[in-house]
């Protein structure tokens, strides 16, 4: 069907392919990955033609139509419904719709047999282009893809950027191109919308390339993984974790033949250091000379999987209740969001929202952050120092810092090496960490916002949409990051790969209500199917009599009492926070003094001397104990706090 043979293609003098290959098969699924700028949406360009390839040869099969679906489409813009920019699909059909409206139009002031037998033809043409269905399909779609019924006559100016990108991948998709090119399609859809769009793919009878960071939408789409390495196209035939396995299969190999090579290589320039001034070796010399320069050389296997080692330190430990909302309740207008809804987040708790668009999560992590007005209560826990990151934060990015700027300026005490780690954590090497923010891509933006909110020191995160616009070596570093973090975070994210990696609950909100298992999201997967495959039985409601239980007027002497219990408890409050902060003083002078044991425990001097070590370890060893005890004792001390409070409110 369509077929690159050689292909080459250089941006300035920098290749990004050279000699090329690839052949693609009708129904053929594959999912196209690779680092970020190894020009995965470069190839789909040059397919699609608006790219000149510099060498080789794109060939495609006279029947093969290309549908291609990119972000500059998030900038497209009409005055026609989203019902009729989607039906823009069938033009062919529509035109001979439009005809027949015309014929209809003649007909009623000249019905003649010549009028009558045109019709016929245009309707027989209409009918087999199933052109009475397309509507209905158009509308399925739309659905499908999250609009709700009363949305389909709304004007394409009235969406935001995301919604406009789902409705031109319906119009891509009632197309029905032989060759369907997806640029990161996942990136604007909730996870009912994906799993539809899933089912879709997997029946779809053309072939389809998808770029994607999402690995379970490739695993459920895609049946074989191209990936663009070192100017190449490498065909893995199977899933992403298919091509997991193989890929390190081939690595190992591939280590192997170089270290054979190296060795081979080594062996024959010691024979030519060797005999390189005898006569009699002179033939066997230069026939090995030439043997090496005729070398076809194996390429060291490169790592990309970068592991990072984040040293998360929180000024502050929160309390065990992080965060209360009671009796909550949002509405917009007749829109009704949450009604006397109730939750409670603890220290620990790694929570991932999750649900269609337009149910409220980014609203409910708002109400968490303190910065949605409310009716009900939003409350913060003792000791809570929280961290925001959301796409909107890209924009208050200061464009004129360079990278290294932006996250001294973040309110860190960490040192220039110590944040330069951090952004190397983030793929940022060397001299990048002096490009200024102006320049950077959004991908790059994304990973500089979320670099500066990780090293905050908060010790509760709210993370909204935190993997749109990264790749999967940053969205693995992300996962690392989040993993080794122990405090408390909320993220709203539809990869599901990503947050069953990262969460130990999962929130939704269902009936204007915030329900939460508490398990990982593969075990909530599991458990959904199996609610969705039990039969629904009404259940019997009981109505027993109201009993008017009497109250008693409050006596004088009671008022007095509670009087003097709140005094109490006020006072009692204080000292215990008095306490605490003696405590917390002490518990940083431990840390102070552990750190700079561990700082004398790496010097050569100590550890290469056995006395000195024994010496240093056992100071280490005494101080860890005190902190322990010294952190056992805040611990206590926070929930006494936290008791006192709650029933003084």
């Amino acid at each position: 069907m369509l077929a690159i043979n050689n292909l080459s293609y250089y941006i300035g003098s920098r290749p990004i392919y050279e000699d090329a290959n690839l052949h693609i098969k009708p129904k053929d699924k594959i999912g196209l990955i690779g680092l970020n700028g190894t020009g995965k949406t470069t190839l789909l360009r040059l397919i699609n033609g608006e790219y000149t390839i510099d060498g080789g040869e794109i060939s495609k099969a006279n029947d093969c139509s290309v549908g291609y679906l990119n972000q500059d489409l998030l900038s497209f813009q009409s005055d026609d419904s989203i019902l009729n920019v989607a039906m823009q699909a069938f033009e062919e059909a529509l035109k001979i719709e439009h005809k027949i409206e015309k014929v209809l139009k003649q007909m009623e002031t000249d019905y003649d047999d010549s009028l009558i037998d045109k019709l016929a033809k245009l309707q027989e043409k209409f009918e087999m282009m199933e052109g009475y269905a397309l509507q209905a399909k158009a509308e399925e779609i739309l659905e499908g893809i999250g609009f709700s019924t009363s949305d389909l006559k709304r004007p394409l100016r009235e969406f935001s950027g995301g919604w406009r990108m789902r409705v031109m991948l319906a119009k891509l998709l009632l197309e029905k191109p032989s060759l369907l090119m997806l640029d990161e399609p996942t990136n604007h859809l909730d996870l009912p919308s994906i799993q539809w769009i899933e089912n879709y793919l997997r029946s779809y009878e053309g072939a389809v390339i998808v770029v994607s960071h999402d690995r379970q939408f490739l695993d459920n789409t895609i049946t074989s993984i191209v990936e663009v390495a070192n100017q190449q196209l490498n065909v893995y035939a199977g899933n992403y974790s298919f091509y997991l396995e193989e890929r390190e299969l081939r690595r190992e190999i591939q280590q192997n033949a170089y270290e054979n090579q190296q060795q081979k290589i080594r062996q024959t320039e010691r024979f030519i250091e060797r005999f390189r001034a005898k006569s009699t070796k002179a033939k066997q010399v230069q026939s090995r000379v030439k043997a090496l320069d005729r070398l076809d050389k194996v390429d060291e296997v490169v790592d990309e999987n970068a592991s990072v080692n984040f040293r998360f330190n929180f000024k502050k430990q929160s309390g065990r209740f992080v965060v209360e909302l009671n009796n909550v309740s949002k509405s917009y207008g007749d829109l009704q969001i949450l009604k006397n809804t109730s939750r409670i987040i603890e220290r620990g708790d790694k929570i991932a929202l999750i649900g269609a668009n337009g149910k409220g999560k980014s609203t409910l992590l708002r109400i968490v952050a303190g910065t949605e007005p409310i009716q009900g209560e939003s409350k913060l826990g003792y000791n809570v120092d929280m961290g925001f990151f959301a796409q909107h934060q890209l924009e208050a990015l200061y464009v004129d810092n360079d990278m290294l700027t932006e996250l001294k300026q973040a309110g860190s005490d960490k040192t220039e090496q110590q944040l330069r780690n951090v952004l190397g954590c983030f793929l940022f090497s060397d001299e990048e960490v002096f490009k200024r923010i102006k320049v950077l891509s959004g991908g790059e933006k994304s990973r500089v916002a979320l670099a500066k909110t990780l090293i905050g020191e908060a010790n509760f995160l709210l993370l909204d949409e935190p993997t749109n616009h990264l790749d999967m070596q940053s969205v693995n570093i992300l996962i690392q990051a989040l993993q080794q973090y122990q405090g408390t975070f909320i993220i709203v994210s539809h990869d599901r790969y990503f947050i069953s990696e990262v969460a130990n609950k999962i929130w939704y909100i269902e009936d204007q209500e915030i329900k939460e298992y508490p398990g990982t999201y593969e075990e909530y997967a599991y458990w959904q199917s199996q609610q969705e495959a039990r039969p629904f039985v009404q259940p019997e409601v009981k109505h027993s009599p109201v009993q008017q239980v009497p109250v008693k007027p409050a006596s004088p002497k009671t008022d007095n009492k509670k009087h003097d219990d709140i005094r109490e408890s006020q006072k009692e409050l204080k000292r215990i926070q008095s306490e605490l902060e003696k405590v917390e003083s002490k518990v940083m002078n431990l840390e102070e003094q552990k750190s700079q044991l561990e700082q004398e425990l790496a010097k050569p001097t100590v550890f290469g001397n056995v006395d000195l070590l024994a010496e240093h370890s056992q100071k280490f060893d005494a101080v860890e104990k005190q902190l322990e005890d010294a952190n056992q004792v805040w611990e206590s001390l926070a929930l006494k706090i936290e008791e006192i409070e709650k029933n003084l409110n």
